[in-house]
């Protein structure tokens, strides 16, 4: 009999956390298959670690918990939620419920046909979230394919069943800033995508702030393409011709109409504020590339453990 492993990352879930278990084990004992449960305290401020202790204490055989010394992020959670994992198989779910567990057995399923070596889902609509944040994030997802070699699937969820192989695979990638919906495709294996509607979350509020998201967009866009740093150079080449168009027009105004004023001070200090604030932009890109070399080669650790059970 094969063992499932459940990834679940949590950060301040405790009204979550009671709802969570009962409803995934009920699916989980219809299946052939045994199984541990991953849960990740992503440095919950909460009692999220105390949930994940009564769970463990419940069920020592199946429940197994990581609480880490801080918080680390999502990624980190996620990374090390596979990286305590034993099974043949591995799912990463949420543990607010919007990861349907109706989904298990056609995922576990498709992976033991032996034709998959990953089940992942995706979204077909965000009902119920804000529009803005619906925009910027379809508005995310064509930008990257746009510039990436890597594809990213519109609406892909981190909830997917993965056999170990490509587990092991993902486990490899060991960068530090992480952006997972990236390295899930850039490993490569067959992967096969489930469509299902949003679904609320079952209690609780999302930790996820227009910023937060926005950060982690640029985060991605910066590990899966170098498009920001050519943009520079363009930008800085156009600029250039531009600027010698200009010049070129202004001594060539002054042969042909002697006395000809240059426009003042004021027109000179605007095209000396707008050149200076594109290189400021692109000084920050060029920074935010060689920061996150300047990260890697520190060989911190993702994250953290300070207690496993």
């Amino acid at each position: 009999m094969k063992t499932l492993s459940i990834v679940v990352p949590c950060y301040n879930e405790q009204e979550s956390i009671p709802l969570f278990y009962p409803a995934v084990d009920k699916v989980v004992k219809q299946m052939d298959v045994n199984v541990e449960y991953w849960f990740i305290n992503d440095g919950s401020s909460d009692k999220t670690l105390a949930e994940m202790e009564r769970l463990h204490d419940d069920h020592p055989k199946q429940v197994h918990f990581v609480s880490f010394s801080r918080n680390f992020g999502k990624e980190a959670a996620l990374y090390a939620g596979l990286q305590a994992s034993t099974g043949d198989y591995v799912v990463v779910m949420d543990v607010d419920l919007q990861d349907p567990p109706s989904m298990l057995p056609t995922m576990f399923n498709s992976l033991e046909s032996g034709e998959y070596d990953c089940v992942g889902t995706r979204r077909v609509d965000r009902k119920g979230e804000k529009k803005f944040k619906s925009f910027l994030s379809s508005q995310f997802y064509h930008v990257i394919n746009k510039i990436s070699d890597t594809e990213i699937i519109p609406g892909a969820r981190d909830y997917r069943m993965m056999t170990r192989q490509m587990v092991n695979a993902v486990l490899s990638v060991a960068e530090y800033d992480r952006f997972s919906k990236g390295i899930f495709s850039w490993v490569g294996f067959k992967t096969k995508y489930l469509d299902y509607h949003n679904i609320e979350r079952v209690a609780g509020d999302t930790d996820w702030s227009v910023w937060k998201l926005t950060k982690y967009a640029v985060d991605g866009i910066m590990s899966f393409s170098d498009a920001p740093l050519s943009l520079a150079i363009w930008i800085g080449l156009f600029l250039s011709i531009v600027s010698f168009l200009g010049l070129l027009f202004i001594i060539i105004r002054h042969f042909i109409s002697p006395g000809a004023s240059a426009f003042g001070w004021s027109s000179l200090a605007c095209i000396t504020l707008f050149i200076g604030s594109i290189q400021l932009v692109f000084t920050g890109v060029v920074g935010k590339y060689v920061g996150k070399t300047y990260m890697q080669s520190k060989h911190r650790p993702i994250y953290i453990a300070k207690i496993k059970k």
